[in-house]
């Protein structure tokens, strides 16, 4: 690949990162959290249903909220094509990238000698860690103060805890 293809492709990969949208990161990790949450009794294999699970709600809520973005929002205000459908899909795929830590977490915890239960509070820990990674990444990059960083934080922590709250009222 010649250079100058290379320094463009550059370009357009700082050109996402400098107009990243966490929305979805945030959104993504709640998202696994409650599935870990509302989990409950697996069957056979519950690791691999777990994992399977995380990263299948993950799809979907994308697949979601790329179908709103096109024909809600998106298509009043112009006609589809490809490359508006290409920006909506990479523009919510940190849905789905939300559900990987979580779904990593599950998959390695037999390595860490964790049961089932283990493996769940593993994924959950995984999932609130990457909302407050991805809640603190949205506030620095839209030019946040520190103060408000660790609002934001302190909002994302209090929500944290209210799953982590909610799992252990429901004592699966």
């Amino acid at each position: 690949m010649p250079e100058k293809f290379r320094a463009q492709a550059r370009a357009r990969r700082a050109e996402r990162r400098a107009h990243a949208d966490y929305t979805g990161g945030v959104y993504g990790s709640l998202l696994a959290a409650s599935v870990v949450v509302g989990a409950g009794t697996l069957g056979a294999f519950p690791r691999l249903e777990l994992a399977l699970l995380l990263l299948a709600t993950g799809v979907v809520f994308w697949l979601a909220h790329v179908h709103a973005q096109l024909f809600g929002a998106r298509m009043a205000q112009r006609s589809l094509d490809r490359g508006t459908v290409l920006h909506v899909c990479r523009e919510e795929w940190p849905i789905v990238e939300a559900a990987v830590p979580p779904t990593v977490a599950v998959l390695a915890s037999p390595l860490l000698g964790l049961d089932v239960q283990g493996a769940a509070w593993l994924a959950l820990t995984a999932a609130l860690t990457g909302q407050m990674g991805w809640a603190t990444a949205a506030a620095r990059r839209a030019g946040a103060s520190w103060r408000q960083v660790a609002l934001t934080d302190a909002v994302n922590l209090v929500i944290g805890l209210l799953i982590v709250a909610l799992k252990l009222a429901l004592k699966h």
